[in-house]
């Protein structure tokens, strides 16, 4: 019985140690193992670029709504609809442009957010459409004879019905300034797909593409976007607190 004793307190011992660790090794997993929560939902705004471009620029008016809806993880659909205004006055030709515009597609994001932030770079594709007006003011004839001065023609005329389509790669960084609100900067290179033009007289401007640089098919683009995220439903996965450095 004496023998006994002290084995069976050696035991016991060894278990409450055993469980004493393994409840200490739980307890670090659990620590290390946070939950992450990830939100789903519609996130509108507007473009802040072109009312400030409204007020610093003789000649131009726009404004551009935005929206993007989280579909999976890392895609998100996007949508962009704008209206623009723009006079185009050069040596030789005085000219106008108005119209609507609209763009959809989807945002890729390639950023890995650390635990707690919802930041984002995204790589997207946007498929644009627009209907315009074209108004030709006045144009010179131009001649190189010294004898015959350049006449200018005032003679107005107005090009209805006009349309283009694009296709456009967009940049976008977004930073959440404030619980579920967003500023973002986005930068666009867009490839003319299709146009229809006015009887000799070239589209100068199209609403959502920008000038068209010389008849080229290419156009750029920027943006600078406030938005709000409304939340409709969250998802909750479990992961791994970062450690410190040493």
């Amino acid at each position: 019985m004496t023998k006994i004793a002290p084995t069976l307190l050696c035991c016991i011992s060894l278990f409450c140690s055993t469980q004493f660790l393994v409840a200490q090794k739980k307890s670090e997993v659990a620590a290390d193992t946070v939950p992450k929560i990830e939100k789903f939902g519609l996130r509108v705004g507007v473009d802040l670029a072109k009312p400030l471009r409204t007020l610093i620029e003789d000649g131009y008016s726009g404004f551009e709504i935005v929206g993007d809806f989280r579909v999976t993880k890392k895609f998100y659909a996007a949508v962009e609809l704008g209206n623009e205004n723009k006079d185009w006055n050069e040596p030789y030709i005085s000219a106008n442009t108005s119209g609507s515009y609209a763009k959809i597609g989807f945002d890729y994001n390639a950023y890995e957010n650390w635990l707690g932030m919802e930041n984002a770079i995204t790589l997207g594709m946007r498929y644009g459409v627009s209907t315009f007006t074209q108004e030709l003011i006045s144009y010179r004839i131009y001649t190189d004879n010294p004898a015959f001065p350049t006449e200018t023609i005032y003679d107005p005329q107005e090009f209805s019905g006009l349309s283009a389509h694009w296709a456009e790669v967009i940049i976008s960084v977004k930073t959440e300034i404030l619980n579920n609100l967003y500023l973002s900067l986005n930068v666009q290179l867009k490839r003319k797909i299709s146009e229809t033009e006015p009887d000799n007289f070239a589209n100068l401007y199209i609403p959502g593409f920008n000038r068209t640089y010389d008849y080229s098919q290419f156009g750029v683009g920027y943006g600078y976007s406030l938005s709000y995220l409304i939340p409709i439903f969250k998802k909750t996965e479990l992961s791994q607190k970062e450690s410190p450095a040493p």
